[in-house]
């Protein structure tokens, strides 16, 4: 029978083969395996401490921001697929119809139709929390110069207010607008600063809610303040290119200078609210938009762009024509500059309930409901505009669509949302944290041109301007604009909430 040979080893200048030491190739194979071994387990033993520190030393927020995510699952689950709002009908035909809205901005209908392809209002709904639950992180990490049990609560009412959750589930701009600015405040903060990022990002805000174009002088503002000429101006290019790039669209479609074609519409309506045509004495082409009821005795503003008698509504034509909202125009400025003090304080009342401890229903009850968790599911529109709205919604779904009211989770939110949320006094109080803490440390310190800053307040580069100015400067303009130009509506005040705590703090110095 034959015999095995054992491994041989020939020698090249002899060709003599030589016996060698049987198996001593597999023998280091299995060493150096054994040794990647340990070092891969080594490796992942790192890793997993490297978690723990993180998941340690982020407890608190992680907790917090789990909690907001089951509430978000809930949601979902209790409300298939999503909520409606009159708006949503108006975005959804721009979807199919591309042209510019009178009222309303197309950004977000654009943010609709990249997610088309699903032909899911869940699923828009589903990226609406995903987009809610970001903002939280961004804010947690822009406060990162803060405590963190500052930046935890920062975090937390955008992450669990129960209204905030439920306009997140809502097909309306809202959610997309307060990421986008929140987004653009957090890299205006960072060590590294992308302006041409920031740039673009306030000019998709501006198209998602025209609400965005103060914001954006804001932002160059900040730049101009620490003498960055370049970066303001690189700033204000990336911003304004696609702004006036929608308004040549704009344009092009209606012949009209603008981003919408409601300006002076909602003017007006804002006017309404103290105009006293006895005062003003219009030219006669004005005196039909006046109103003889006294300004005490009216509706709210949004009436008078809406209801059927409205002076503006009875006029020939479309409400939005370029004559009536030219007319329109023209009523409110001088209303505006006959009754000043009037004005000034029909935007204060309006700003005042922003924060008030309660939610009083306001503007009407129909509105307000919009912003409630249903018990059943919302009836059908009636509106022409939206009934050409829902068959674009079926089109869009490529099935039925409407929402469906599933218990028991529709109902936990119902009654987590009659406890959990931020009352607009403690938004007040929140607002009020960095300017007072501001004043008590000019107080206290040494009246000296040198005197540092501390790090904990300084903005990205180690500016001597606060850090908390930036979000604190454009929550307190997303706060104030509305009221001065339309109205007051509850869901305008959430994108100013994460804004605000970020800049509460960021105010707040780590030894204190």
């Amino acid at each position: 029978m034959p015999v095995e040979r054992e491994d041989v080893q020939v020698e090249a200048d002899e060709g003599v083969e030589r016996p060698t030491r049987p198996g001593w190739h597999a023998t280091v194979e299995r060493l150096r395996d054994t040794v990647t071994g340990w070092r891969e387990t080594d490796r992942r033993r790192a890793d997993w401490q490297k978690a723990g520190r993180f998941v340690r030393r982020h407890a608190w927020f992680l907790a917090v921001l789990a909690a907001g995510a089951v509430l978000r699952v809930v949601t979902m689950l209790g409300y298939r697929p999503a909520l409606w709002f009159p708006d949503t009908y108006t975005y959804i035909v721009t979807v199919f119809h591309p042209r510019p809205d009178l009222v309303r901005p197309a950004g977000y209908s654009a943010f609709l139709k990249l997610l088309e392809p699903f032909h899911s209002f869940g699923a828009v709904a589903a990226v609406q929390h995903l987009l809610g639950l970001a903002t939280g992180v961004l804010v947690y990490w822009a406060a990162r110069r803060a405590p963190r049990w500052a930046a935890t609560l920062a975090a937390t009412p955008v992450l669990l207010d129960a209204y905030q959750v439920e306009v997140e589930h809502l097909l309306v701009s809202d959610t997309l607008f307060m990421f986008l600015v929140v987004l653009a405040v957090a890299l205006t903060l960072a060590r590294r600063q992308s302006v041409v990022a920031i740039g673009l990002l306030l000019a998709a805000a501006t198209l998602t809610r025209t609400v965005g174009q103060p914001l954006i002088v804001v932002m160059a503002a900040w730049f101009l303040l620490h003498r960055r000429i370049g970066r303001a101006g690189v700033l204000l290019a990336a911003a304004v290119v696609p702004v006036l790039a929608y308004g040549g669209w704009f344009y092009a479609t209606y012949h009209r200078v603008g981003l919408v074609g409601a300006n002076g519409a909602f003017l007006y309506a804002r006017a309404m609210s103290f105009a006293d045509c006895a005062k003003l004495d219009p030219p006669p082409d004005l005196r039909v938009l006046c109103d003889p009821r006294p300004p005490a005795r009216r509706p709210p503003s949004q009436e008078y762009l809406w209801a059927k008698d409205s002076p503006l509504v009875l006029l020939p034509g479309i409400t939005f024509s370029k004559e009536n909202d030219e007319l329109a125009s023209r009523f409110a400025t001088l209303a505006v500059q006959k009754q000043p003090l009037d004005y000034a304080a029909s935007v204060l009342s309006e700003l005042g309930r922003t924060f008030v401890w309660g939610r009083p229903v306001y503007p009407d009850q129909e509105i307000y409901g919009y912003y409630q968790f249903p018990a059943v599911a919302p009836a059908p529109p009636g509106r022409h505009a939206a009934q050409l709205g829902v068959r674009m919604g079926i089109r869009y779904e490529q099935g039925p669509i409407g929402t469906e009211v599933v218990e028991p989770f529709a109902g936990w939110m119902r009654a987590y949302q009659d406890v959990v949320r931020l009352p607009g006094t403690v938004l007040l109080a929140v607002l009020l944290v960095p300017p007072a803490l501001a004043v008590v440390r000019r107080l206290r310190a040494p009246s000296s041109p040198d005197r540092q800053i501390p790090s904990g307040e300084r903005g990205g580069d180690g500016e001597r301007w606060p850090a908390w100015l930036v979000p604190w400067s454009v929550g307190v303009m997303l706060l104030l604009v509305p009221p001065a130009v339309a109205e007051f509506d509850y869901r305008y005040v959430l994108p100013a909430v994460p804004l605000a705590c970020m800049a509460a703090a960021l105010s707040i110095r780590p030894n204190l």
